[in-house]
């Protein structure tokens, strides 16, 4: 039923969940793991300025890049699945979608955080924004 299952990860709690339930899912199918993470430019980019200041904040994302993707290769590992990485940069919700469907990924699995910012109140969360956006299947896991 699952031959690729797309889990993004930023590193945060949430993530590691949905890493804790995609994983467990491909090892039970024999699925091939897609391990994403997206620079947000919506929210990063915006606000750093030209120069010096966008040069670090472009090494300290691509730190952070390599930090989620490297925890999410290990937990993957562990599992016993056979992983894809990739880093793309764009709004997350977009990029995601955009990921599912040039990869003819089966199912996404999302974590879902349990707080509750005032962005993701007025403007909703990226999670609510995969499930309206894609077609394919997708599973959101909670802690």
């Amino acid at each position: 039923m699952y031959h690729d299952i797309l889990i993004p990860t930023d590193g945060s709690d949430a993530s590691l969940t949905a890493l804790d339930h995609g994983t467990e899912i491909a090892s039970s199918v024999g699925a091939t793991v897609h391990i994403l993470h997206v620079v947000d430019v919506g929210t990063e980019m915006s606000a750093a300025g030209a120069g010096e200041i966008a040069d670090d904040l472009t090494e300290t994302l691509d730190e952070e890049a390599k930090a989620a993707l490297d925890q999410a290769e290990t937990m993957a590992d562990e599992a016993g699945v056979t992983t894809e990485q990739a880093v793309l940069e764009g709004f997350p919700e977009d990029a995601i979608h955009q990921y599912s469907a040039d990869n003819e990924i089966d199912l996404i699995v999302v974590g879902e955080s349990e707080d509750s910012t005032l962005t993701e109140q007025l403007f909703g969360s990226t999670t609510e924004d995969v499930l309206e956006s894609t077609t394919t299947s997708v599973l959101v896991a909670r802690a």
